[in-house]
């Protein structure tokens, strides 16, 4: 039911709270796994070297406790949709359908298709749209990070913040990433692009442009995922980096604290953690750490173990950026049980939903900007402001915005209009940067048939961008007509 309709009997609330405590799923449920000790499975060397990435490791852990008609699902989506190469840590194949006990052929097959880690992480072919697998306007950079790079992987966008990409794997890959031009392996569907200049040349070209640039004072460290860079290398970075005065604010980003927890427990990085916050804290910079966590499933007494570690190793904060996500949590229910196991069950704060963004064949995970509206008027209330998180909508050539922040919305094509009150790294001469409108579109499966009966007309058309733009102006000068008659 809706959270509209449903009223719980217990608290007469649309949302019913309860706290619930974490639980780690028994691994061995799963025939490949059934010999895994639990030393095995604190070792993030046993975690790395039993990662599944093709569909032969699969089959080793679920035999056929899964129909073969899933394999082929998953063999026929990897082979023409997916846009990151398979890579999945036991800590995460865990979480999926945590609560099912297997007793025989073909048991688990209705729960991991319906899983909501299964479908983000390990989707398959009859998870993706047929009618519009992809938007027109879906481009493998969405977002244009490339574009406003000032050094190779060293984007600035916003006026006072720069995201550094110091590395293009991570120790997971999640099928709706957003960086799937750069990040992981090529795939049959995308042959992925490469960072040209060696890593120690990188980085030190990003260095040299933070202090030539004092208007900076906020670095993103991510990449890829900073828990695969060799941790001697990030402690000589971050050193470095907290040398530079204009630096205030350093953001570590990892969905490794929730994919890999085992990585950050280990003894040597929590050591040098500690080292950098205490510089960190000794010039009074801010140091904290993101993660990516999507549905409450993921979050286990190990993801809260290794974050109390981070925390107690001086960070000042830890802090949960996580994606909307049709059939994983695109609901208010789902994300509150999300914000509440953070915030309760791990000290994560919960931070940020985006809105995914229009990379290639990612439809079927997209939802509506009404539908994202509807989503945060749902959950506001329920937690304390401070951990509210924000839902938003990365506007390719503008940024984050919350999602109440449109200047316009033509809800019948499904196109809304942003502005926005600063430069990006490519417009230091561009007059019109702040004053023009950008576009941000919905899935077309989402719009009415009169808007769905217009793409479908024009969504392959060479002047494709014209066409719409004078379709919108002109639904949007009706309306507002409209509106003027009925004052």
């Amino acid at each position: 039911m809706s959270i509209e309709t449903a009223i719980d009997l217990e608290t007469g609330q649309p949302y019913p709270y309860h706290r619930v405590e974490l639980v780690e799923p028994d691994w061995t449920r799963f025939p490949g796994w059934k010999d895994v000790t639990a030393e095995d499975w604190a070792s993030v060397q046993w975690q790395r070297a039993h990662c599944i990435k093709n569909v032969k490791q699969l089959r080793a852990l679920w035999g056929d406790l899964v129909d073969e008609a899933f394999y082929a699902d998953l063999e026929r989506d990897q082979a023409e949709r997916a846009t990151m190469s398979m890579l999945v840590p036991p800590q995460m194949m865990n979480t999926m359908a945590p609560r099912v006990s297997p007793n025989g052929p073909g048991s688990l097959t209705e729960a991991m298709y319906a899983d909501p880690v299964r479908r983000y992480m390990l989707p398959v072919f009859s998870d993706r749209r047929t009618d519009w697998p992809s938007h027109p306007h879906a481009t493998r950079d969405s977002l244009h990070e490339h574009d406003m790079w000032v050094a190779e992987g060293l984007t600035h966008r916003y006026p006072t913040k720069v995201l550094a990409e110091l590395l293009p794997t991570c120790p997971q890959y999640c099928g709706h990433c957003t960086r799937m031009d750069l990040v992981g392996n090529s795939t049959p569907v995308i042959d992925k692009l490469k960072f040209l200049g060696k890593p120690v040349d990188r980085h030190a070209e990003m260095l040299d442009y933070l202090r030539r640039t004092p208007s900076v004072r906020d670095v993103v460290v991510s990449g890829g995922d900073v828990a695969n860079m060799p941790w001697p290398r990030l402690e000589e970075f971050l050193t470095k980096l907290l040398e530079i005065d204009n630096i205030r604010d350093i953001r570590l980003a990892t969905k490794a604290l929730m994919g890999l927890p085992q990585h950050w427990l280990q003894d040597d990085v929590r050591a040098g953690v500690e080292r950098v916050a205490r510089i960190a804290r000794d010039r009074g910079v801010s140091l904290a750490m993101h993660t990516h966590v999507n549905h409450a499933q993921s979050v286990t007494p190990i993801v809260a173990e290794a974050t109390k570690a981070m925390l107690d190793a001086g960070l000042r904060d830890v802090r949960n950026q996580g994606v909307l996500l049709n059939g994983v949590n695109a609901d208010p229910h789902a994300l509150l049980d999300l914000c509440f196991a953070l915030l309760d069950g791990a000290q994560i704060m919960p931070y940020y939903f985006y809105m995914c963004d229009m990379i290639p064949f990612s439809e079927h995970w997209r939802v509506s900007l009404a539908d994202a509206q509807r989503l945060q008027h749902h959950i506001m209330g329920y937690l304390p402001g401070f951990a509210t998180p924000r839902i938003v909508c990365d506007v390719p050539f503008v940024g984050k915005r919350w999602v109440h922040q449109n200047a316009d919305y033509d809800a019948e094509l499904g196109i809304s209009f942003w502005t926005k009150n600063y430069r990006t790294s490519i417009e230091a001469h561009d007059p019109e940067a702040m004053s023009r409108t950008y576009e941000y579109y919905d899935p077309i499966h989402t719009l009415p048939e009169a808007g769905q009966a217009w793409w479908r007309e024009h969504g392959t058309a060479p002047d494709l961008v014209e066409a719409e733009r004078q379709a919108a102006a002109s639904r949007l000068a009706a309306e507002s007509q409209k509106t003027l008659t009925i004052v």
